[in-house]
C-alpha cells in the first residue's frame, strides 16, 4: 500500500509525525515550555544560554519555537548546525551575516567582528543572536573566542547573545576549570527531559490531530510499547509510530494495536543494528 493510499485508509490528510510541522502546531509539553521560556529569558537579558538534552529529545524544536516569533528587523538570527569550521569560522559567520567582507588574518577578524557587533547594537539598535548546535564539539579555542565576543566594556555588557545547544556532555565541559569563566556567565540553562508515558500518549494524539485524524488510532498499549522503545524521545517515537502505521496498513487493520507496535520496534531495532555492523 503506497503512502497516499494508507494515509486515506486512516483518514489522514497529510503525513503525520513530520519534523516540518509548523511552529504554531507544535506539541508544547511542560519540558519544552520550560526550554522556550529560558531561551526567551536569555534573549531578554542579552546573555548566554545553554540548552542540553539527549539526541532527539526536541532541542531544535524548542529553539525554533522560541525564535520563530522574533521581529526580523530587530533580531539578526544566526544558526550554526555544526561548529566544525574552527575559530576562523565563528568570525566569518558573524562578519558575513552583518554584511561585511571578512578580512584575511585572524588577528584582523577579531577587531572587525567586535566593531560590527558594537555597531549593530549601539547604532542600529539591533540584537545579534548566535545559536550553535552540537556545541559539545566546540574546541577549547572556539569556546575562548565565544567568551571574548560575549563580553564588552569591562564585561559589563555584551553585543552578542549566544545560545549553546548540545548533548549533556556540553554541560560537563563548561564546568571544567578552563571554561569556568564562560560557564559562570550563563544567563539561562536547562536540560530538556524526555517525555513520560502520559506525554507520549498526548503527543501521538496531537500529531494525528494535526495530520487530520481526531478519532483514536493507536491503542494505549501500542503507544506504551513505542514509548518504552523510544525512551521518551520524540524523534524516535515519530519513526516508530510511522513504522507502526505502515504495519497496520499492510495488515489491513483500522487501528494500530500492540502487534503492529511490536513489529515496528523489531523492525527499527534490526535496522539500527544493521547500520552499526
Amino acid at each position: 500500500m503506497s503512502a497516499p493510499s494508507w494515509l486515506g485508509h486512516f483518514g489522514l490528510a497529510r503525513m503525520p509525525f513530520s519534523k516540518t510541522i509548523p511552529t504554531d502546531q507544535l506539541f508544547i509539553r511542560p519540558g519544552l515550555e520550560q526550554a522556550v521560556a529560558r531561551i526567551r529569558f536569555c534573549l531578554q537579558e542579552n546573555g548566554i544560554g545553554c540548552l542540553v538534552g539527549d539526541i532527539g529529545v526536541g532541542k531544535t524544536v524548542a529553539v525554533r519555537a522560541a525564535l520563530d516569533s522574533l521581529d526580523p528587523t530587530r533580531y539578526q538570527r544566526l544558526y550554526v548546525a555544526d561548529p566544525g569550521f574552527g575559530v576562523r569560522g565563528i568570525y566569518v559567520t558573524l562578519i558575513s551575516a552583518l554584511g561585511a567582507q571578512p578580512r584575511f588574518h585572524v588577528a584582523e577578524l577579531i577587531g572587525q567582528t567586535q566593531t560590527l557587533l558594537a555597531t549593530e547594537t549601539l547604532e542600529r539598535h539591533g540584537q545579534v543572536l548566535l545559536v550553535i548546535d552540537e556545541a559539545q564539539t566546540l574546541s577549547a579555542a572556539q569556546l575562548h573566542v565565544l567568551r571574548v565576543l560575549t563580553s564588552a566594556e569591562l564585561d559589563s555588557r555584551s553585543y552578542l547573545t549566544l545560545l549553546l545547544v548540545g548533548q549533556p556532555m556540553l554541560a560537563h565541559r563548561l564546568r571544567m576549570g578552563d571554561f569556568a569563566s564562560l560557564d559562570q556567565r550563563i544567563t539561562a540553562r536547562y536540560t530538556l527531559p524526555p517525555m513520560d508515558l502520559a506525554e507520549s500518549l498526548l503527543y501521538v494524539k496531537h500529531q494525528l490531530a494535526v495530520a487530520g485524524r481526531t478519532q483514536p488510532l493507536f491503542a494505549d498499549d501500542a503507544v506504551a510499547r513505542l514509548h518504552q522503545a523510544a525512551n521518551g524521545l520524540p524523534r524516535s517515537l515519530n519513526n516508530l509510530a510511522l513504522a507502526s502505521l505502515m504495519a497496520a496498513a499492510a495488515g489491513g487493520k483500522d487501528l494500530v494495536d500492540d502487534a503492529c507496535a511490536k513489529h515496528a520496534v523489531i523492525e527499527m531495532t534490526h535496522d539500527n543494528l544493521s547500520q552499526q555492523l
